[in-house]
Parts: C-alpha cells; structure tokens; sequence
C-alpha cells in the first residue's frame, strides 16, 4: 500500500464533502517531527482562504467527514489550518504482518517505457563520464520493472559517423599484418582510436581512403558493413563485461544504436517538409522554431539536414522518438542523458510535437544529471589529466576495498572474504553516485564512499548483516521465520511506520527518476533499525518470547527491505562482513 496516496486520496474525499472543489488534493506529508504525528494534511487552508472560512473552522469540517477509523489513532488541528494524522499501531501492525516479499509496494497500473541509458561510443571504452547515466538509469529500470511496468532497456550507442572510414581503414592494416588483430590489439580501443585518428590527420592518403570508406559504409558496401560490424561487436564485447561488473542488467540485445535509424532520415526530413516545417536555407533543410531564440533574439534554426545531404543528431533523435511511439508503443521515454543536452532534446521534442509525429499522451522526459567531480571542483579524470577508463576505476575500487576489509574481518572464509570485496567495492561506487541528486554534480572521494559510517553502500550494507547477526544469534533461520508483530515502544513505532512508507518511496523513484531518494529513505530506515536494536532488546534474557518474536518479525522485515531496496539499485547484500 502507497500510504501516503491512501491517506491523501482520503482527506480530499473529506475536503469535497467540507466544501471543497472536486479534486482538491489532501496534501498530505510525512511529518518532520515526531510531535506533529506521523502524517500531516496540508490541503486546509487553501481551501478555507477560497471559501472565506477561518482554516481551523474548516479542518474540523473535513476531520469530521475523514472516514480513517481505526487508522488513525489521533486527528489533531495545528497551527492555523494543518491536521496531523497519528496513525493506531495496531492497524500499522496488522499492515506489517501481511507484507510479502515486494515490502508492501503494489504493483502499478502496466505501461510500455523505452529507457535511454548508458550510450558508450564504438571503438571507445566506456570512461567515467559514462557512469552516471548507466547506473541511474539502470536502478530506475529496475524499479520500473518491479512496480509492473513493460521496460523497453534502449542503448543508444555512438555506432555511426565519418569517424568509421578511418577506423576501417586502420583496421584493414592491422588485419593485413594480423588476422587475429580483434582477439589482441583491440584489446584497447582508446589506443586504437588514437592511432586511427593520428593516421587521419598525418597522411593525406591515408585520410583519403578513409573518406572513401564512409561513402561506401553509408551506401551499404558488404565489405564495409562487415568491418564495422566487427568493431561495434568488439565494443560492445567489452563494455558487456563493465555492465556485468557493475551489475548493471544492460546486455547486447539491448543495443539500438545510431545506424538502426539511418533507414528513416530521409522520410524524417521528407515528413517535416510536407507538413511546412522544414525549409531551405543555405542549402540546407533547417526547422526554425519560434520557441528558441538566439543571443540577438532572433528564432532559432535547427538543421536536419546538411547541404551535402547528411544528417545530424536532432534528425536521428526525431527518428528515435518515431520509431519508440510506433514499434514499441511506448507510452513514457525516459532519457538519462546529462544536463548539457537539454536544449538539443527541447529542440527535438518541439519539432516532433509540432509534426505530430508522436501522439500527445505519449510522455517524453529528461531525466538530466550534472557531472562527477575531482576534489578541485573539476571534471574527475586522472593525474595526468586523461579521462578515467571505467575498468581503471572499478579496479582501483576493489583494491581498496580489498586493504579496507583486510583491516576489519578475522572470521570470513576465503571465499566469503571476496564475496565481501566485491559487493562493497562496487556498491560503494555505485551508492556514492545514486545517493546525490541526480540534477546536481557531485565530488568523487574514496574516503567517504568507502567509509562504514553515514550514508555509504558499506554503512547499509553493515546494516543488513547487524539484521542477519540477530537471526544466527537467536539461532533461528531468517529466511523461514514467521511471526505477527506487535508495537509497544517508541522505537518499534518509529520503525514500523518507516517500513510502511517504502512502496510511496518506490512510486516516487518510478515517476521522477530519482534513485536517491530511495538512498536516502534506507539510509534513514537503517538509522531506525540501529536506534531500535538498542531501545528494544531481542536476544537478552528476560524478554518475553512474544515481544522477542515481534521483535525478529520487524527485524526481518527491515532486512527484506533493505535487501529490495539495494537490489532496486543495483547492489549486494552479504550476510557476513
């Protein structure tokens, strides 16, 4: 149950019956305090303002017609107008002791969503930059999924370009002088392209027979499409094996590159002339849109075809949209594309709209994110001044990772010691990023990430093994117990109401794109199980078996969730640490 829908859908059930307009929202919040009880309606005194009532007049009306009985404990009026909700913890007990394995979030409502995430480019090896959208976009799929949702994984990698004519041309010298130059030498496409482009720029024959390639590529030559073929294949080979390391559920199946389009261009540009949006200038085919103006005020021109016929970005991304409203019926597209793209995808969407290529109620979002950060406040790359490869940074994770868990464990096996290794090393990357709002940028530091204290992946990680520690020590297995809680104390209050609140948590990440929101949500629900765990004895002699069967009930429970939650992000739980 999303609780707080559940407590706002009836409160402006209450406030129509009060006198409100129809489909007045309740406004209901959690409370920042745990004075102001454990929900707030905030829809009061808008209304009353409206109806020229005194707000504390009015709220007695809706408390009066607020059907909650035996939900709520306590209905309080504060201050000029809120109504704070105090919930009966034997309805939140009962609620609790039916939750399954989904932690009490419902599925919703089925929609096709098309997901645009991670987009390496081909003959490059994913670098730092590549990070966020992989793993934000990853974590909000798997929400997406577990709330019901058809997900549509779209990676849009970088696979066509003038730039393909002088890594074919290098790639027939290398294979002229080793046939088996994939399996070795492309091992390392940066150092490949780099050769590729200095060749490009240092010998004019060299450049020739590159350009040659291009106009052949794009007219459909066998050879041509087999070399490129051969050096997308090789690129995704390799960026699979990131995604596997990263627990990232990207795989090759999910590649919709750049070149699946090419085929639409031209009806793309023929659509947008016929429909008087499209003209001639310069000789070139450009859509100018009066919704973007230049620094002199004047509207804006969006080329989408150049006047030696090729196309651009915004051409392909109009064919993308096209082909996810009538291929894959998608009804929302969500894009985790950094900040700086925002204009270019405006731009696109205008045109599209303005087209009616794709239907109105078909959802088309940009779920921006800003840049990872040095501790100088500047783009994260390495000492040298070279961008970070994404291999060099998990490596390095798990080295620290490793010295890090050397330092702390004397009990862990061999093989459980590794298990620890990875799970942190990877987790503590990953958190340190989902964590931080997404729209902002953020400083990378080791320090912090890796540290067993604040909002860390090893600090939940620790958390949910302190849950699994309590079971071995009560000496009862976790994953078959079975027992009705009961709430008596403070903290088992605070706890249980923490645990109800994570299906609106999931909802929230589903409909705005936003993992750490669920960061901070399991970070606060650990804080609550640790301030629990002390208040509340479990395993100590003396505590009566129902309340220490309760107590294992919420302790499972809060296990479960943070299991969930962590696995909604992409991370491992282990039992020992």
């Amino acid at each position: 149950m999303n609780l707080r829908n559940f407590l706002d859908q009836s409160f402006s059930k209450a406030l129509v019956a009060a006198g409100a307009p129809e489909g007045t929202s309740g406004m209901v919040r959690p409370s920042a305090k745990a004075n102001f009880g454990d929900y707030q309606s905030n829809g009061v005194m808008p209304v009353a303002k409206k109806l020229g009532m005194n707000p504390r007049d009015f709220a007695q009306k809706v408390i009066d017609q607020v059907e909650l009985d035996g939900i709520a404990d306590k209905l309080e009026i504060a201050g000029p107008g809120f109504i704070n909700i105090t919930l009966n913890p034997q309805w939140v007990a009962e609620q609790l002791s039916a939750f399954d394995d989904r932690c009490g979030a419902e599925k919703q409502n089925p929609q096709t969503i098309a997901v645009d995430y991670s987009a390496p480019n081909v003959a490059k090896e994913m670098h730092v930059g590549h990070l966020r959208s992989t793993i934000i976009g990853d974590a909000v799929v798997r929400v997406l999924e577990f709330l019901g949702h058809k997900v549509v994984r779209c990676n849009h990698i970088g696979d066509w370009g003038t730039q393909f004519g002088m890594l074919i041309a290098h790639l027939e010298e290398l294979m002229r002088d080793n046939p088996d130059v994939m399996q070795s030498e492309l091992s390392d496409l940066e150092e490949f392209y780099r050769e590729s482009k200095q060749k490009y720029d240092s010998d004019e024959a060299f450049a020739l027979r590159a350009r040659g390639y291009v106009v052949k590529l794009q007219g459909g030559d066998p050879w041509c499409n087999d070399m490129w073929r051969k050096l997308v294949d090789v690129t995704m080979d390799q960026n699979q094996k990131t995604y596997d390391r990263l627990n990232v559920t990207l795989s090759k199946d999910n590649t919709m590159g750049e070149s699946m389009y090419n085929d639409m261009l031209p009806g793309v540009v023929e659509e947008l002339k016929a429909k008087g949006l499209a003209e001639e200038s310069e000789g070139a085919m450009v859509v100018f849109l009066d919704e973007f103006k230049n620094k002199d005020g004047e509207r804006m021109g969006v080329i989408i075809q150049k006047k030696d016929g090729g196309f651009l970005y915004t051409t392909t991304d109009i064919a993308c949209a096209k082909y996810r409203h009538e291929q894959l019926n998608a009804d929302r597209v969500l894009y985790f594309i950094d900040s700086r793209q925002a204009q270019h995808l405006q731009q696109a969407w205008t045109i599209l709209r303005k087209a009616e290529v794709i239907p109105e109620a078909m959802s088309l979002e940009h779920h921006a994110f800003g840049m990872m950060l040095g501790k100088d406040g500047r783009p994260f790359k390495t000492r040298s001044g070279g961008v970070v490869k994404l291999s060099d940074l998990l490596d390095e994770s798990k080295e620290r990772a490793a010295a890090l868990i050397e330092e702390k464990s004397t009990e862990l096996t061999e093989e459980q010691k590794q298990a620890v290794i990875d799970a942190v090393s990877i987790g503590a990357v990953k958190y340190a990023d989902l964590s931080k709002n997404r729209t902002t940028d953020y400083i990378f530091e080791w320090d912090n990430m890796l540290s067993f204290e604040g909002n860390t992946a090893p600090y939940l990680q620790y958390a949910y093994t302190r849950v699994a520690s309590v079971f071995r020590k009560a000496e009862v297995d976790m994953t078959s117990f079975e027992g009705e809680v009961a709430i008596s104390e403070a903290a088992e209050r605070t706890l249980a109401i923490k645990l109800m609140q994570f299906s609106e948590i999931v909802d929230s990440v589903a409909k705005e794109g936003t993992p750490h929101v669920l960061c901070s949500y399991l970070y606060e629900l650990s804080g609550n199980f640790m301030t629990f765990y002390e208040a509340c004895p479990i395993n100590k002699d003396g505590v009566a078996e129902d309340v220490r069967a309760s107590r294992l009930a919420l302790s499972k429970l809060v296990a479960n969730t943070l299991k969930t939650g962590l696995d909604l992000l992409g991370i491992k739980v282990v039992d020992r640490m």
